[in-house]
């Protein structure tokens, strides 16, 4: 039976917050609707001859709802000390209804607020990823506890609880698997396409969703520090943070509006001093000041960059920032960490070599066939037999191979450890035989036949990058023969060859691959990567040394853990974190986060970015076009007011709109570096 631990007493009832109403995006609407319909109704007065006081009244309205948050904004800076562009349609509209001309400022009016909130729409679309990953956080969790089942809020649930999570349930903390196993996906969190197997001891990420079966999880974090929760709070933080190209704007556009203000002044002193009517001087001087704001200028940036950035965060990879993104748009060189990155981050076997020989022991009619998968079986069994004593990373490896052939271990004796060198042991196996599995300083000074064609094999595998042992069997007057050779390495990464091109086809100049591991090891993983350059055998100081050297090709973008390569990862002109789902480090250290291990999405975020960076440019040639030309116009061609006001803000829109293209930005080199990806998942 599962019981409910009920929320708390619902808070009365609260007087009417007018401050609050006022400044709503709603109210901001209801405005611009009211604004709409007394401009037209005070222009049907005034065409119908009806009383002036009904026409004069309507215009106010339209005014008052119109300018109102304009008047605010500029009150706001003016407090400040500064001018916006708020005040510059104030006093336009203003100035129309001086010179007898409601109409053309109250339009200017309803068209600048109906501007601002389609911006406010835009922008707020842009958070829609936000949004969405409030939604995939459950509010509630059902715990075990004493044997009953009881659903609490996230926010009460403490570390080492342990919640049922049931097929089709969103994971509401992040927790490791204590009991069952179940397939779930991982793609609003991580970004991976394909569903993933999760059993005893894997770690689950609060928001995503179960599929199949029913697990018992135990809680590694509160609600408020789960990786769904970090994630909203990076983003929201992201979206605050503005581009350089941003910021600069900001800054010029209080000194563009004064400057506007001063030029709209000597339009109408200077032709009064040549004898023009006050009249038309004012009128052209408020056409001028309209179609000289910045508006479209202003909001070209930061529309096309926060709409990349929400892009970015429904595909797991996070932006801090507007300054981030315009660096990933500029990145000449990828220097990639070895160990993690390029590659899986575990060692593995890569080669079971049977060196052929006569034996009884392990056949009785034939030699021993070094391409028969039986036999390599049985060097495996041999060797892993041995090695499940052992608590070495290559042994462990050995051991995990075995198992991934369902080979059975037989019973070991005497089992002993050579520091340096190796394990040995008598394995029960067939007759019985002692097994000795190590490098070949572990056979220095004995007698050991085939040991040629071993040390020949382990030249051969040590050439491709691998490290290996030789496993030989101790005979009954203490000679040795050697049967075989496995060989161990960190194996590439799925798909990470196809990602490399891939950056390069998009116009990255280098592609590096930095490590401390050794020179033979990190090139034979740089050239099946295909990366232009390797350095190895660095330590962390030796990375930096190397980002820095780079730098003269241009940006340096460091792909790592977080953890070990964070000095790099700071030095480099942008940072790249892998799989930082369930690494505070990384979260942390780098400028852009990916949350999975899916290397497919670094040529991604580069490609949007650089698209990003061009829809800017396009969106402040637009304006600055718009501008120059209404400008001209008004002041040789006598541009009228409304036809002016229409022209600038319909170029407001429309770099909004063309920022807004950012949402839905799709590259097709991620989808063909996935593939390999999705076939090796």
């Amino acid at each position: 039976m599962i019981q409910s631990i009920s929320g708390p007493e619902p808070a009365a009832p609260r007087s009417f917050d007018w401050r609050r109403w006022l400044n709503s995006d709603r109210t901001a609407a209801v405005f611009v609707v009211i604004t709409l319909v007394a401009m037209i109704a005070g222009e049907i007065a005034e065409r119908q001859g009806g009383a002036r006081d009904i026409r004069n009244a309507l215009f106010v309205l339209a005014y008052i709802t119109g300018g109102y948050f304009g008047l605010v904004a500029s009150i706001q800076a003016l407090l400040r000390r500064e001018i916006e562009v708020d005040l510059l349609m104030v006093l336009a509209a203003l100035g129309a209804a001086i010179v007898d001309s409601p109409f053309e400022g109250a339009m200017l009016l309803f068209l600048f607020s109906l501007s601002n909130v389609l911006q406010t729409y835009a922008i707020g679309r842009t958070r829609d990823a936000i949004r969405s990953l409030m939604k995939m956080r459950p509010t509630v969790a059902t715990l075990k506890q004493n044997g009953a089942e009881i659903q609490v809020g996230i926010e009460a649930v403490a570390v080492g609880d342990i919640f049922i999570l049931r097929p089709g349930e969103r994971v509401p903390l992040d927790g490791v698997v204590i009991e069952g196993d179940t397939i779930l996906d991982q793609s609003s969190v991580t970004g991976e396409s394909m569903p993933v197997h999760r059993e005893v001891g894997a770690t689950l990420f609060a928001g995503t969703i179960n599929l199949t079966g029913s697990v018992d999880v135990r809680v590694s974090k509160l609600a408020k520090d789960s990786t769904i929760a970090r994630m909203i709070q990076l983003v929201e933080d992201a979206q605050g943070q503005k581009a350089n190209t941003q910021q600069f704007l900001d800054k010029a556009e209080r000194y563009y509006a004064a400057g506007v203000i001063l030029f709209t002044l000597a339009l109408i002193v200077v032709p009064l001093l040549f004898g023009e009517a006050f009249d038309t001087a004012f009128y052209r001087a408020m056409t001028a000041m309209v179609v000289a704001s910045p508006c479209a200028l202003v909001i070209s940036t930061p529309a096309t960059i926060l709409s990349a950035i929400g892009n970015g965060a429904r595909h797991g990879v996070l932006f801090k920032g507007g300054a981030s993104l315009e660096q990933t748009a500029q990145i000449a060189v990828v220097a990639f960490d070895k160990t993690g990155t390029l590659t899986v981050g575990k060692p593995t076997v890569t080669d079971v070599t049977v060196i052929p020989i006569e034996d009884t022991y392990l056949t009785t009619s034939e030699a021993l066939n070094a391409s028969a998968p039986q036999y390599e079986n049985v060097l495996l069994t041999l060797a892993a037999a041995v090695e499940a004593r052992s608590e070495h990373p290559l042994g462990k490896a050995i051991l995990a191979a075995a198992e991934s052939r369902n080979i059975v271990l037989p019973d070991l004796e005497d089992f002993m450890s050579v520091p340096g060198c190796g394990v040995r042991g008598k394995v029960h196996f067939m007759a019985g035989m002692e097994v000795w599995v190590g490098n070949p300083r572990l056979f220095d000074g004995q007698n050991v036949e085939r040991l040629n064609a071993a040390l020949s094999e382990v030249g051969r595998l040590q050439d491709l990058g691998k490290t290996s042992v030789i496993v030989a069997r101790r005979r009954p007057d203490k000679s040795f023969v050697a049967l075989g050779v496995i060989a161990i390495a960190d194996t590439l990464r799925p798909g990470a060859r196809e990602v490399v091109a891939a950056l390069k086809r998009i116009g990255v100049k280098r592609v590096v691959m930095i490590t401390g591991d050794s020179v033979r090891v990190a090139r034979a993983i740089g050239a099946q990567a295909g990366v232009d350059e390797v350095y190895a055998d660095l330590l962390p100081e030796d990375k930096v040394r190397i980002v820095k050297e780079n730098l003269k090709y241009g940006k340096v973008a460091m792909v790592g853990d977080g953890v070990n390569d964070a000095p790099a990862l700071a030095t480099s002109s942008i940072g790249f974190a892998m799989g930082a789902a369930g690494s505070d480090v990384a979260l942390e250290s780098a400028d852009v986060v990916l949350m999975a291990n899916d290397l497919s999405k670094i040529p991604y975020a580069i490609s949007m970015a650089r698209h990003a960076r061009r829809v800017v440019f396009q969106n402040l040639a637009f304006s600055m076009a718009v501008i120059l030309i209404l400008l001209v116009s008004a002041l040789v061609f006598q541009l009228q007011l409304p036809l002016g006001v229409v022209g600038h803000e319909g170029s407001t829109v429309i770099v909004c709109l063309n920022g807004l293209r950012l949402l839905a930005y799709r590259n097709s080199y991620s989808a063909v570096v996935a593939a390999p990806l999705a076939v090796a998942a």
